[in-house]
């Protein structure tokens, strides 16, 4: 036993015996064991809670675990057992700084999981249909893609910074780069975020009618630039994002019914039994009209050359060409009513007199 020890003890190769050797590959064995049994622990505790639980963050939790490869714990135990080996400082500060990359890229990989949850749960509660989710996705996945990638340079610098370089001067080229970026791009960068203003607060949809300014038609596609609606002439109108955050805008989906107020003028020398019998022949007109509902009808003014009246209804249906349709019946029976009545409309006139 002696003479083996002495053996392990007297035969040295690069600078370290076969005692350090054979203590290295112990502490590098139990070191894989130990992180995978613990890895197996954490898995059997999360499952018994996930087990209790309705919600679903705790099996990404658990994905994120599972996703945590064999080759990470390999390297892990390797590093850990190199301490005891007489190994030169350069070599050790490489290792190091390699575990650190790795250890980042764990963590990287858990950020885009935990992130990747967070947007499928957001869309899950926020759109109804298969497209609007996938148009989520690309929007969400610029955040996404930030967030990671702020984060590789946080890492990348520390990585600089341990190798001796001079990280402030960087930080500082970093600081003016980014400024001129983003004052070459700020008009692009302008309508990536109006983009995620209509995505967040959807003040339209795909297929909602809407009115932006003079224009107005059907939305057809909201992009990450651009939102192109359909018009009621056919044309495609593409709308800068940046335009539509900026602008008031009439969305129409959500109108369960129309109104439709409108004046009238009679001639000044219609007779009184006929002017007071018109409210209500105009309340009759609209009321015998399936689908409208009255709600009043006034004399409203004196005006220089007729007696105005003033109607006020309600269409039951946010359908367009229903609208029109009933206001063509509305005014048609109008015109017939007061033929029969021998009511006439009014139109600018003006009557001289002559004095000799």
């Amino acid at each position: 036993m002696q003479n083996i020890f002495n053996i392990l003890l007297g035969v040295h190769f690069l600078g370290n015996t076969l005692l350090d050797y054979l203590i290295f590959l112990t502490v590098f064995i139990l070191a894989i064991l130990i992180l995978k049994i613990f890895q197996g622990l954490i898995l059997v505790r999360l499952k018994k809670i996930a087990e209790k639980t309705e919600n679903t963050f705790d099996d990404a939790i658990i994905e994120t675990f599972q996703k945590i490869g064999f080759w990470f714990f390999v390297f892990l135990s390797f590093v850990i057992s190199l301490r005891f080996l007489f190994i030169s400082e350069q070599v050790m500060r490489g290792l190091n700084i390699i575990l650190v990359a790795c250890i980042a890229y764990q963590v990287a990989r858990v950020l885009q999981n935990l992130i990747n949850y967070v947007i499928e749960l957001y869309l899950d509660k926020v759109t109804k249909t298969e497209k609007e989710k996938k148009q989520g996705r690309a929007i969400l996945r610029i955040i996404r893609v930030s967030i990671l990638g702020g984060f590789w340079v946080i890492v990348g610098i520390m990585v600089l910074a341990n190798l001796g370089v001079n990280v402030t001067s960087l930080i500082t080229g970093l600081g003016i780069g980014g400024v001129a970026i983003a004052l070459a791009v700020q008009n692009i960068l302008s309508d990536l975020f109006s983009s995620f203003t209509i995505f967040l607060d959807k003040p339209f949809q795909v297929g909602d009618y809407i009115k932006v300014g003079k224009d107005s038609g059907n939305v057809e596609h909201i992009g990450l630039k651009t939102t192109q609606i359909k018009t009621l002439r056919g044309e495609a109108l593409v709308i800068p994002n940046k335009e539509l955050t900026s602008t008031r805008i009439q969305n129409f989906r959500h109108m369960k019914r129309r109104r439709e107020a409108f004046t009238f003028g009679i001639l000044y020398n219609t007779p009184k039994k006929q002017r007071v019998e018109i409210p209500e022949m105009v309340q009759s007109i609209i009321e015998g009209i399936e689908g409208l509902e009255f709600e009043r009808c006034h004399f409203a003014q004196l005006a220089d050359s007729s007696l105005n009246f003033e109607v006020v209804y309600y269409v039951n249906s946010s359908d367009y060409t229903l609208y029109m349709d009933t206001k063509q019946q509305v005014n048609l029976a109008l015109m017939e009513a007061f033929e029969k009545k021998q009511i006439e409309f009014a139109y600018p006139t003006q009557t001289i007199y002559l004095e000799k």
